[in-house]
């Protein structure tokens, strides 16, 4: 027991000194201009690229439409046949969601949105 926290003593250790030798600083992704007309510098940070998050339509969208499937089936079956009608329903408008998802082109979520900052 004694040999495992020695361990993990000794590697949060190690960690604590070589994470900040490893860490690169945001200067090392900045320029500076000068513009001879104005005599300013100009500060420009390189572009980076980030990913914007799915929402959760996107994130779900087979379940979204089973269940909205399922549901619309599940009201139109009850409203015609009574409680086994919603249930036929239910079934028969989930696979209809079902469907519909099978045959829905597919989404490239994560598409890289390039952003440019420029501190004048």
């Amino acid at each position: 027991m004694l040999k495992k926290y020695t361990t993990t003593l000794l590697m949060m250790a190690m960690l604590a000194v070589v994470l900040p030798l490893a860490a690169t600083s945001a200067e090392a992704q900045t320029r500076r201009y000068y513009n001879s007309r104005t005599g300013r510098y100009t500060t420009v940070r390189r572009a980076t690229t980030t990913y914007r998050r799915p929402n959760v339509y996107q994130r779900h969208r087979k379940a979204f439409n089973i269940g909205i499937g399922a549901a619309s089936g599940l009201l139109l079956g009850g409203l015609l046949g009574g409680r086994k009608g919603a249930a036929i329903g239910a079934l028969g408008g989930a696979g209809g969601g079902y469907l519909v998802t099978k045959v829905q082109r597919p989404k490239n979520y994560l598409r890289p949105v390039r952003r440019t900052y420029r501190n004048y």
